[in-house]
């Protein structure tokens, strides 16, 4: 997200008279200091950037939406895959140019690429002030040279220290955090392990935002992200997210609930629950199918009308979870589970686990329990050996299974992962030859879904005017996840209709593309 396209809409967690000290450490500025975002990556790294934001205009700042015009530019990076590293530099780098030549005196780097590549960012990008990890947000402060707030009105924000630390439900400073015994295990056996990375610190990231932190929303005035968990407990093989984000934990019930009825009261009707793993939520607070309590609680929160989750790990879709969503309204009829591949084998040298077989009898299970259930998935593709016959068993499982919504990636050798020291490399080519004849797959099977739309009636959410074309407007229903999945473009409405952005409408579906959709308001 580009900092000149950043919208700071509101914080409901904002107090206006809040009092700035100086601090001699930081010797902020006088006039209040112009602070800029980008923020790259996930949902996940757009709720840190937003706690970020929050921390910095309840200490003053004024944040801006134009880079030319900020004292200080963040920029929130990404490091999952290599593509999303060279994103990330290349963006400090252009940030950089408004330092040295331009109005900008600080550039700070936060995020994922920090935890990776902590001193190598200070060493080959001199232009870099200070680096913030993903566990370390609290720090933006100092960061940006500007004095936190003390006293009255200072909030209640937690500041964790040391090894699995956390605040306490009694408000003591710190207790030892509560973990899940899989992941206690893993740490056991070195999952967590960073030692082969130059410069990064000892401690894994152990924070984690509650109901009293303040936060400023950068999404639409009418949804809004909830991070109800953080890091990974999982072994998978291609993936260096446990050493970047930690163990998993879970943000306490009640402070989820809280926040969930603050944003509702502020105006936001869309709430999407995002965590790695959201399946896992509540099992290191001794919780049992803690999502499904925690969706039939905020499906009974009056003012929200839309409640989703994403990344659902296929093993733990419990029947609760599925009976839950299927009996309320408010909760999207909509999975987004990452499979990551479909062939055994593959699985195996993922330390993923399943197959094609064990997938489509829980999708099953899953379409049979909801109705008009919605799927989502991803895979990987080119995988370390993954033969011509694996391949074709996981093209031959998405002609079966039918996604509603399906996303390939390029396999991406990452340095800490376990796959990097695996054997038989595919070549960028090949693999991205595999990629586009899966997706080419999976745009038939949405092309011919997509038709079979047309002529029914759904309820639509109108985001405002199309960014492909003024005469349109544009919007989601319920089968469309905020900015991953495709839109309905309206060309027709009543005049009396008068359609308002953030508003629910009743549409129907004219035509229908291979992703996309064209609906008219009833």
């Amino acid at each position: 997200m580009p900092v000149n396209d950043l919208t700071c809409t509101r914080s409901p967690d904002l107090n206006p008279d809040f009092k700035k000290e100086k601090s001699p450490e930081n010797q902020p500025l006088e006039r209040p200091q112009k602070v800029g975002f980008v923020s790259l990556g996930c949902p996940k790294n757009l709720v840190d950037s937003e706690v970020m934001m929050g921390l910095l205009a309840r200490a003053g700042a004024e944040l801006t939406r134009r880079a030319e015009d900020a004292d200080v530019i963040v920029v929130n990076t990404c490091s999952f895959i290599e593509s999303a590293q060279q994103e990330s530099v290349n963006t400090i780098l252009e940030m950089a140019a408004h330092k040295t030549g331009g109005k900008a005196k600080k550039l700070v780097v936060a995020g994922c690429l920090v935890e990776r590549f902590r001193d190598q960012i200070r060493q080959d990008i001199p232009e870099v002030d200070a680096v913030v990890g993903t566990g370390e947000l609290e720090k933006i402060l100092s960061a940006a040279g500007i004095a936190p707030v003390t006293g009255a009105g200072a909030g209640d924000s937690p500041v964790f220290s040391g090894p699995r630390a956390n605040r306490g439900q009694n408000n003591s400073p710190f207790v030892v955090l509560p973990s899940r015994p899989e992941g206690d295990a893993r740490a056991a056996q070195g999952r967590f392990s960073r030692q082969s990375w130059d410069g990064a610190i000892s401690d894994l990231p152990n924070y984690l935002y509650d109901d009293a932190t303040p936060r400023i929303l950068t999404t639409p005035r009418h949804m809004a992200y909830i991070k109800i968990a953080e890091g990974c407990d999982h072994p998978c093989t291609f993936c260096i997210i446990p050493q970047l984000r930690g163990q998993f934990r879970s943000r306490r019930f009640e402070s989820v609930i809280a926040e969930a009825e603050r944003l509702a009261q502020s105006g936001v009707r869309e709430i999407t629950l995002i965590g790695q793993d959201t399946t896992c939520y509540g099992e290191d607070l001794g919780l049992k199918d803690g999502l499904a309590l925690l969706l039939e609680k905020l499906a009974g929160i009056e003012d929200l009308r839309w409640v989703r989750f994403l990344y659902a790990y296929p093993n733990k879709i419990t029947g609760k979870l599925l009976d839950t969503i299927a009996r309320h309204e408010k909760i999207c009829s909509y999975m987004d589970v990452p499979l990551q591949h479909a062939s055994a084998s593959v699985l195996k040298r993922m330390k993923r686990g399943g197959g094609a077989e064990i997938f489509l009898r829980s999708m099953a299970k899953m379409r049979r329990t909801i109705p008009d259930l919605i799927l989502r998935t991803s895979f990987i593709v080119g995988f370390p050996g993954e033969s011509e016959k694996e391949f074709e068993e996981l093209c031959d499982f998405v002609r079966e299974a039918q996604f509603d919504w399906m996303g390939a990636f390029a396999y991406s050798d990452q340095d800490g992962a376990a796959a990097y020291a695996l054997e038989k490399k595919l070549s960028p080519r090949e693999i991205e030859r595999r990629r586009k004849h899966l997706m080419g797959i999976q745009r038939q099977i949405s092309k011919k879904k997509k038709k079979a739309l047309v002529g029914q009636e759904f309820d639509l959410l109108l985001e405002g005017e199309s960014e492909e074309t003024e005469l349109l407007l544009e919007g989601r229903t319920s089968m469309h996840a905020p900015e991953i999945d495709g839109k309905v473009f309206i060309n027709d409405f009543p005049e009396e209709a008068n359609p308002q952005p953030g508003r629910f409408y009743r549409c129907q579906i004219s035509e229908a593309h291979d992703y996309d959709l064209v609906a008219r308001i009833v």
